[in-house]
């Protein structure tokens, strides 16, 4: 039984029909988080795309001392610079040039971007959020998508961060107050019925 099996204690299937992917900052940056759950992203995107949904790639980038915000200091000027291999999506993943990719400078992918308006426009209602890290850029924006008024869908083998602890404080967080908590088999077992 997995650590956050006790807070999940609601169930739902996501509706391809007005359900986006979401894969967040899957960077070179990240390589030691994302290249473990490279094969679960993929598969992912694959359910996604056979099912006709929208995917939607961000990428997390600063580009001057403007945007550094408060990640400068946290992490101790150590950010990721755009124009850097580092910033780059890791050329594995199975992203197709009409996916849309959002820029973004901070923890989540929808303040101050067009991100709501892109899925609100798209007649959106359900976001899955897959990538990395759990417990920063994934589960903000899983937060912010939820009182935006988003049902949320978050998978547990297709998100990953520095440390199995982080990862499962995140994943009993947002069962318990914010998300629908999903994997690749869920994900498969549902989108067979629908």
């Amino acid at each position: 039984m997995s650590s956050y099996s006790k807070y999940e204690t609601r169930t739902r299937k996501p509706d391809p029909k007005s359900a986006v992917l979401i894969v967040v900052d899957m960077q070179n940056y990240f390589s030691s988080m994302s290249n473990p759950i490279l094969p679960a992203i993929n598969i992912t995107i694959d359910l996604c795309r056979r099912n006709s949904m929208p995917i939607i790639f961000t990428r997390h980038r600063h580009k001057s001392p403007d945007d550094y915000g408060m990640i400068y200091e946290w992490w101790n000027g150590d950010i990721i610079r755009d124009g850097t291999v580092e910033a780059e999506l890791i050329p594995e993943l199975l992203r197709r040039e009409s996916d849309s990719v959002v820029e973004k400078y901070t923890y989540s992918a929808f303040k101050d971007t067009n991100l709501e308006e892109k899925l609100l426009e798209m007649g959106i209602k359900e976001v899955i959020v897959t990538g990395v890290m759990t417990n920063l850029c994934c589960e903000t924006t899983a937060r912010e998508a939820f009182v935006r008024g988003f049902r949320v869908f978050f998978s547990t083998d297709a998100t990953a961060t520095s440390s199995a602890e982080l990862h499962d404080a995140t994943l009993k967080n947002l069962a318990y107050g914010f998300t629908y908590l999903v994997d690749c088999k869920r994900l498969q077992a549902a989108f067979s019925i629908s």
